[in-house]
């Protein structure tokens, strides 16, 4: 419900709410300003309230640049959530869903961009019309003054010129044109789509950003749009001289037959953006630094269906569960650093990932380690860790196909923790759902469920976990093969004690088995996975909670991956 939705998020309510206002009241603020200031009342005869839309977008596009850097300094981050370990957990928490406002930032910008250009390209029209007009009307008068000195307030000087002309050679409009178009490939090439078959893609289509901090700085150096200037105002101020302009005489003798004089506005673009230019500089200073600590490779496992499995230490590497760290591998590319989930617990004495083949990189980083060693960079971790799941004494845990990948850390941490009798642990029960569209991809994790499964009935404690595993996705051989063998106490897809099931979870009878089988626990949902499922678990937790605060109660947990 959305009183649930901001008791847990206020944080990142407030913060939006905040942005969302700035934005507002910048846009407002500065719309009025250019649509009522005097200064501007001859810039206004030409270009009508276009001006005023103009600059207003701008004003937000320099507020939204400032900000769009933030977000990514993910060593900053790391270190604000170090600095607020004393703040509630929900608050570090909200640091995670940087990347959410990363993205609610650049949707901003494009939006403001395309506001800011078509406001421009009828300023261009209206200052070319008014240049070619012969009619002795106001804007035709303005248009003609000055355009020997520097006073002058129409940009264009000729008659014979065209927008697309003026668009592709002046300084405001040749870099307005390069910083859209990196927008603009810069937004289109971070789908999520791109992002998971083509990461090298958006990797390098993403640091055009520095094409468009270089284009935004210079972008408003010329200071085409021009108002009148303090001393003009004060000799012939437009309320009381604007009608003398048009309607003069060549003898006149009056104080307004004075031409007016123009100025421009001085560009400002880069006291927004300087402050977040200089953080980001550190932060990718940091992460230079950081990456040039060593990084022992001690094991390579080649699981099934080509997914490989690096096991590395590192001097002073501090990991929790359901963090992740940033991999370079120079031998591949220099540049690429690519994000993996740790699927390590904390109170083993290496850390790993699993990397599946998923694009040019992982291909060739498989490909690498089957042939040699070659050096890793690690920087990391970073996230806050996972550790909601050990406050719960029933937790349900649900992974959707890659999203299976924490769940590895937080299992083995659990049993870690089962096993040491740790007074942090509050769990009592696990049930584990799987859903996966094949089964290759079970493979390594299979293992590691079937090692615990092993380890648990070794120690007597095999009813701590209870999975399922659900393929969503199987063809006719795999059905023919489970005919074949129904009556194994093992399942044929995974070998594992629990069946398979084909299909999809019916959530209403898995909710309603755990509600009946623990009528007075408090019960944790975990989802690593799509927003469509995090929707239907969010109802059947809704559904399944008894109004009774002394009976059962399921609480849903996203964990943001």
């Amino acid at each position: 419900t959305m009183g649930n939705w901001l008791v847990n998020h206020w944080f990142s309510a407030a913060v939006i709410a905040a942005w969302l206002g700035i934005n507002i009241f910048l846009f407002t603020y500065y719309f009025l300003f250019f649509d009522r200031d005097e200064r501007y009342f001859y810039t206004r005869a030409i270009l009508g309230s276009a001006l005023a839309w103009a600059r207003a977008s701008a004003k937000c596009l320099n507020f939204n640049s400032m900000l769009i850097l933030l977000p990514v300094c993910r060593n900053l981050l790391s270190f604000l959530r170090g600095t607020c370990s004393c703040c509630r957990r929900t608050l570090r928490k909200q640091l995670d869903h940087n990347l959410t406002f990363h993205k609610l930032v650049a949707y901003a910008l494009a939006l403001l961009t395309a506001v800011h250009t078509i406001a421009h390209l009828f300023n261009l029209e209206r200052y070319n019309q008014s240049q070619q007009a012969t009619d002795g009307s106001l804007p035709a008068v303005l248009s003609k003054m000055h355009l020997q000195g520097s006073k002058w307030l129409n940009p264009i000087h000729s008659n014979h010129t065209t927008v697309e002309y003026v668009a592709f050679t002046t300084i405001p409009g040749l870099t307005g044109v390069i910083i859209t178009l990196a927008l603009i490939l810069m937004v289109t090439s971070s789908t999520e789509f791109i992002r998971r078959n083509y990461f090298e893609l958006f990797w390098y289509t993403h640091h055009l950003f520095l094409v468009y901090f270089a284009g935004l700085v210079i972008h408003g150096i010329a200071g085409l749009v021009r108002g009148q200037t303090e001393q003009s105002m004060a000799e012939v101020h437009p309320y009381q001289c604007a009608e003398y302009l048009t309607q003069r005489d060549q003898n006149c003798t009056h104080h307004c037959c004075k031409e007016p004089e123009f100025g421009s506005i001085p560009a400002e673009s880069w006291k927004w953006v300087l402050a977040p230019i200089i953080l980001y500089v550190f932060e990718r200073i940091l992460r230079v630094w950081r990456a040039q600590q060593k990084v022992v490779v001690t094991k390579v496992v080649m699981h099934p269906a080509r997914v490989l499995e690096l096991q590395m230490q590192k001097k002073g590497f501090r990991m929790e569960v359901g963090q992740y760290i940033f991999v370079n591998c120079p031998a591949i590319s220099p540049l690429e650093w690519h994000p993996f989930t740790l699927t390590s617990a904390p109170e083993e004495d290496f850390f790993s990932i699993h990397v599946r083949a998923a694009g040019d990189w992982t291909e060739r980083l498989i490909n690498t380690f089957q042939l040699e060693m070659p050096r890793i960079e690690v920087d990391g971790p970073f996230g806050t860790a996972s550790e909601d799941v050990f406050q719960y004494e029933v937790a349900m845990l649900v992974g959707a196909g890659i999203g299976v990948t924490p769940f590895a850390s937080i299992l083995k941490s659990i049993w870690y923790k089962f096993q040491q009798a740790d007074q942090t642990l509050k769990t009592k029960k696990i049930y584990f759902y799987w859903l996966c569209r094949d089964t290759g991809a079970f493979a390594w994790f299979n293992d590691l469920l079937a090692s615990l499964e092993q380890k648990m009935a070794e120690s007597g404690k095999a009813d701590f976990l209870t999975y399922r595993l659900f393929l969503t996705g199987w063809d006719t051989s795999i059905a023919n093969n489970v005919a074949l063998h129904f009556d194994t106490a093992t399942d044929t897809v995974t070998g594992l004690r629990h069946k398979t099931i084909f299909g999809r979870p019916m959530w209403n009878v898995e909710f309603a088995a755990v509600a009946a089988a623990h009528p007075r626990s408090v019960v944790g949902v975990f989802l690593c996975g799509p927003e469509a499922l995090a929707k239907s678990l969010q109802k059947s937790c809704h559904q399944h909670s008894s109004l009774d605060p002394r009976k059962v109660k399921f609480y849903f947990n996203k964990e943001n991956f």
